[in-house]
């Protein structure tokens, strides 16, 4: 008898050997990354890392020098700022290109899943921060990405605000199923939601980290705690030298340099 065996799925992200030069540096230097349908992972690393580059050249903002880049062709974007257009009311912001006779009710319902069917004739400038990044989100799941870029976009929200938004995110993924490309500086918040988180360092990977926690996340239990001081003394940033280097719920997936 023969077995035949499934071609395990393409994955929504693959970059090989990427690079991208700045004045003759390299800010990715012959980077190697996959990212699987359906995955959420997070990019940690410091300033001039390479992070933001990576999510630009992914959202084909940016070219790369060096290399191959796959992502779907159905990808959305969001950004620290919302970028709504000021002199388009809420539902409109939210159906920029979408074309057919359906925009107004694809908007209504996009605006309905983050909580907003009560302001879809608003105008930008009367929406709070947490409200127009919902309205941000909305604009990006009316596409139905397959693969959604996230660049630090609850950075300027509240603390109250950022939590109600990682929620939010969580609920989101879970319906819609993308792929999530989530570039931070928040180590908690790389934790709270990501499956994987990768720390980049001078533009190649410096160490891959699945993230094995249950869902919702707690961070005042020792596996949270564990780590965040993991991560935080990759990134260079002193941690409870009496806090193990590992926990017992994450699995490194490289250690130096790519996959």
């Amino acid at each position: 008898m023969t077995v035949l065996l499934a071609n395990p799925p393409l994955p929504a992200v693959e970059c090989r050997q990427v690079t991208r030069r700045f004045a003759g540096q390299a800010v990715l230097d012959h980077l190697d990354l996959e990212i699987a349908p359906g995955e959420f992972v997070a990019l940690l690393g410091s300033s001039g890392s390479g992070k933001t580059t990576l999510l630009r050249a992914l959202a084909g903002l940016d070219r790369i020098d060096e290399g191959r880049l796959q992502v779907p062709e159905a990808l959305a974007a969001v950004f620290q700022e919302p970028r709504l257009m000021p002199w388009k009311r809420a539902w409109r912001n939210v159906s920029l290109g979408v074309r057919g006779e359906g925009a107004k009710a694809r908007a209504l319902a996009a605006m309905t899943e983050v909580g907003l069917e009560h302001r879809l004739n608003a105008w930008p400038g009367t929406l709070s921060g947490g409200e127009a990044q919902r309205v941000a989100l909305a604009r990006a799941l009316v596409r139905e990405p397959k693969l959604l870029l996230l660049d630090e976009p609850f950075a300027a929200l509240d603390a109250l605000t950022r939590i109600r938004m990682h929620q939010l995110i969580i609920a989101l993924w879970r319906a819609h199923n993308p792929a999530v490309l989530l570039v931070t500086h928040d180590v908690d918040e790389a934790v709270l939601l990501a499956d994987r988180v990768v720390v980049l360092d001078h533009g190649r990977i410096a160490e891959q980290i699945q993230i094995r926690l249950p869902r919702p996340r707690q961070i005042a239990t020792p596996a949270f705690h564990n780590l965040r001081a993991r991560l935080l003394e990759l990134l260079g940033v002193d941690s409870d030298p009496d806090v193990a280097s590992a926990a017992d719920d994450s699995q490194p997936l490289s250690r130096t340099g790519n996959r």
